[in-house]
């Protein structure tokens, strides 16, 4: 059974720094594409950033030169440093994981459970 956990998640004034973290378990993990996805209520998910296997990673302009995903692969772990963050940057974050490495959620086929994130003026 493929179980995405995420954790790390919390409160921030702006500027500030936070990083949230993804536990795999379940999934081949060497041979998937891991990915960060950010959703408000009522809004469409939108992709963050993604990570290969080979650990090529990919990033949404609006977050490129703040975030950075990284990934532990014998811990089976996946993170996201998040600098410099913004109100505007408050979400709920998921991770992803799947065969695509892009930034559609329709790329991705495991989810975990979503982690908030809030970042105040």
């Amino acid at each position: 059974q493929v179980q995405l956990v995420e954790s790390g998640g919390g409160s921030v004034q702006a500027g500030g720094s936070l990083r949230v973290a993804c536990a795999a378990s379940g999934v081949s993990y060497s041979s998937l594409c891991m990915a960060w996805f950010r959703q408000a209520p009522g809004k469409e998910r939108e992709g963050v950033a993604s990570i290969s296997a080979s650990g090529r990673a990919y990033y949404a302009d609006s977050v490129k030169g703040r975030f950075i995903i990284s990934q532990d692969n014998a811990e089976r772990t996946m993170y996201l440093q998040m600098n410099s963050l913004k109100p505007e940057d408050t979400y709920v974050y998921y991770c992803a994981a799947g065969p695509g490495c892009g930034l559609a959620s329709g790329e991705y086929r495991y989810w975990g459970q979503g982690t908030q994130v809030t970042v105040s003026s």
